[in-house]
């Protein structure tokens, strides 16, 4: 189906919540997706009721020497999750350490996107710039540059390179905000690349983590909910391409 891969413009800007929001939405739509954690934080399992005290994920039993398929982990019928997997302090901080681990990210995509080549493999990427990360942003099919809307961003979306392969997402838009829908109006005109599509800024979004869920099945009926539920529409028009018993239109 499609490899989409999502990455905040810098920390903070909700890029795990809306991954895993966007998993959900997708499966709702009928569709099966895989959601992998490429972050080190770590965070992704907890929109998935996983317990604090779990350790497993892909890199962690790839430093332990198991398999990293043993880590991966169901929520529903459709939507299974591989987390990243608990490090120790020295782990963090010793880059020569994990490299070679993290390198085997994009082995990892590329068989779960040959064993269930009709699911969504969706990744929520790291925003600080590493050497292995590159690889995996290329073996992505697709990519979501999040961004708040505020002037840290508009400053960042100058002199930051973007993925050739993505589109610019805003998150946490706030209604009544001059300053942002100010700095909004002006990416209109200037960013070609940005979704006709928004997320506004939600309560539920931070409730959500608290609960556990994500963000459709913890309220489906909620603003920022309903507006993911576009954006899978959206990405299943321009992603997922054509499927079999699909003819294109003219």
């Amino acid at each position: 189906m499609a490899i989409l891969g999502l990455q905040g413009l810098r920390g903070g800007t909700g890029t795990t919540s809306l991954t895993a929001a966007l998993g959900w939405a997708l499966q709702s739509l009928g569709e099966t997706v895989i959601i992998m954690d490429a972050c080190p934080d770590n965070m992704l399992r907890y929109f998935f009721n996983d317990s604090i005290a779990h350790r497993d994920g892909w890199v962690r039993a790839l430093l332990d020497g198991k398999d990293w398929r043993d880590a991966g982990l169901r929520y529903t019928s459709q939507v299974d999750f591989l987390p990243f997997g608990q490090l120790s302090v020295t782990e963090r901080v010793n880059v020569q350490v994990l490299t070679p681990i993290l390198n085997q990210a994009v082995d990892i995509v590329q068989a779960l996107d040959q064993k269930r080549p009709n699911h969504w493999v969706l990744i929520d990427l790291p925003h600080d710039v590493q050497p292995w990360m590159q690889p995996l942003i290329e073996a992505c099919n697709h990519m979501l540059t999040v961004v708040n809307p505020d002037a840290n961003a508009h400053i960042r979306l100058h002199q930051q390179v973007l993925p050739k392969h993505g589109h610019i997402l805003i998150n946490d838009l706030r209604i009544g905000s001059h300053i942002q829908d100010d700095i909004y109006r002006i990416w209109l005109q200037s960013q070609p690349r940005m979704l006709p599509v928004v997320i506004h800024r939600d309560e539920s979004v931070a409730e959500c983590l608290a609960a556990k869920q994500p963000l459709g099945e913890y309220r489906s009926d909620s603003l920022a909910a309903e507006e993911v539920v576009t954006l899978a529409n959206w990405c299943l028009m321009h992603y997922a391409g054509i499927r079999p018993g699909m003819e294109q239109s003219s």
